[in-house]
């Protein structure tokens, strides 16, 4: 994550000051291939996670839960069955 003065200096950045020269534009084969993806639902549990990996993940900032489940998601992304239906 950005450092607090970082952000502070790219919201005061104008639009017409960012160098959009790296990223392609959005044309119609963009357009024609993408799709909505709506992650499922959120439920609610406990978990125990060790003290230096829960302190890392606080570390990092705001949103630790949501970084959590972006770990998990990555990892489950990455070893799901391709042919199961979820």
């Amino acid at each position: 994550m950005p450092a607090k003065s970082d952000l502070e200096r790219l919201d005061a950045m104008n639009d017409s000051n960012i160098d959009y020269s790296d990223i392609p534009a959005l044309d119609e084969a963009f357009f024609r291939n993408a799709r909505v993806v709506v992650p499922p639902g959120k439920k609610q549990l406990t978990v125990r996670l060790d003290a230096d990996v829960l302190q890392w993940l606080k570390d990092q900032g705001k949103g630790y839960h949501s970084r959590i489940n972006a770990i998990l998601r990555a990892y489950y992304e990455a070893h799901k069955d391709p042919a199961s239906p979820r």
